[in-house]
């Protein structure tokens, strides 16, 4: 069974300023989901499942749905604040969604096979599909706990225009399965060696090939079970409903799956390169990147 890319499109940049999802950067107007699809066919996936805001539901389908009729199948789930187990009421004075791993719990219903998650307005690379690609194709069927993420390396994941959050990676050398991820909210590159700024506000230099998690998860089917019954006990803990901005997000799930012993996740090396547009100002340079990247012939004119 192919396995299936599933994008997350349900929020909105903050800091960018606008929907980069539908933001067109490539030469013919191509989105960055754009490439990430066309990589995600060439290295064998067979269905595309987004989770959009039900309130774009119209534009998504004229604009984006549409150009990938007759190319693989599609489908479409909704991420929407009150989409909470029974028993669960939305706080008062909650607006903020509940995070990445809430919004991979709305594809339940419509995802059976192993899975890739990823951020529809991060560009990935094709190494990066084909290395995931893999790993889910050559899965025994039935498998259960058996995850995986793209380890990119850090000095291909940063940003000339600011610093980046990433969540940074420990690993066993020889199973190269994952032991644990902390997010870093400033990682950049400061005389001459990446560094971020931990908790004590100083900064720490790491070496350029440090794997980090850019949002790039593989899973089997019975992953959404898991986060069905973690998501419960996160909405029980009265700090997650005091903060109004707390969140569920992928990594959560995953450390737990791990450190309970329920799942492994094997980290996947990459030479891909990620770029995306952060800020405003990283919008001129992706745009010169995908141009060459269409004209070294990576892309052809017309993907879809």
């Amino acid at each position: 069974m192919k396995p299936t890319l599933f994008l997350l499109a349900a929020g909105m940049g903050s800091r960018y300023g606008g929907l980069k999802q539908l933001d067109g950067l490539g030469p013919h107007g191509e989105t960055i989901m754009d490439y990430s699809i066309y990589d995600a066919i060439q290295a064998g996936f067979g269905k595309i499942v987004w989770v959009i805001r039900r309130d774009f539901e119209e534009q998504f389908r004229t604009q984006i749905l549409a150009k990938y009729e007759g190319h693989v199948p599609c489908e479409l789930c909704f991420q929407s604040l009150d989409a909470l187990p029974e028993g669960f009421k939305v706080p008062e004075g909650r607006i903020k969604p509940w995070g990445t791993n809430h919004a991979v719990l709305m594809g339940k219903d419509v995802i059976r096979e192993p899975f890739a998650v990823l951020n529809c307005d991060d560009f990935y690379d094709r190494d990066a599909f084909r290395v995931m690609g893999k790993f889910l194709s050559e899965l025994p069927e039935g498998s259960k706990g058996r995850y995986a993420m793209v380890g990119f390396r850090v000095d291909n994941t940063l940003s000339d225009s600011g610093t980046v959050s990433r969540g940074i990676c420990e690993n066993d050398e020889q199973t190269h399965l994952l032991t644990g991820v902390v997010e870093r909210t400033k990682i950049e590159r400061r005389q001459g060696t990446v560094q971020y700024l931990d908790e004590n506000e100083e900064w720490v230099s790491i070496p350029d090939t440090t794997p980090v998690s850019m949002n790039f998860w593989g899973f089997t089917p019975d992953y959404f079970e898991h986060s069905e019954e973690y998501f419960k006990q996160f909405l029980s803990d009265p700090k997650n409903i005091e903060n109004l901005k707390a969140e569920f997000f992928i990594p959560l799930m995953v450390d737990h799956l791990i450190k309970t012993g329920e799942a492994t996740c094997e980290v996947l090396d990459t030479t891909s390169k990620w770029f995306g547009v952060t800020y405003p100002e990283d919008r001129p340079g992706v745009v010169e990147k995908l141009a060459k990247l269409h004209q070294d012939g990576q892309y052809p004119e017309k993907m879809f």
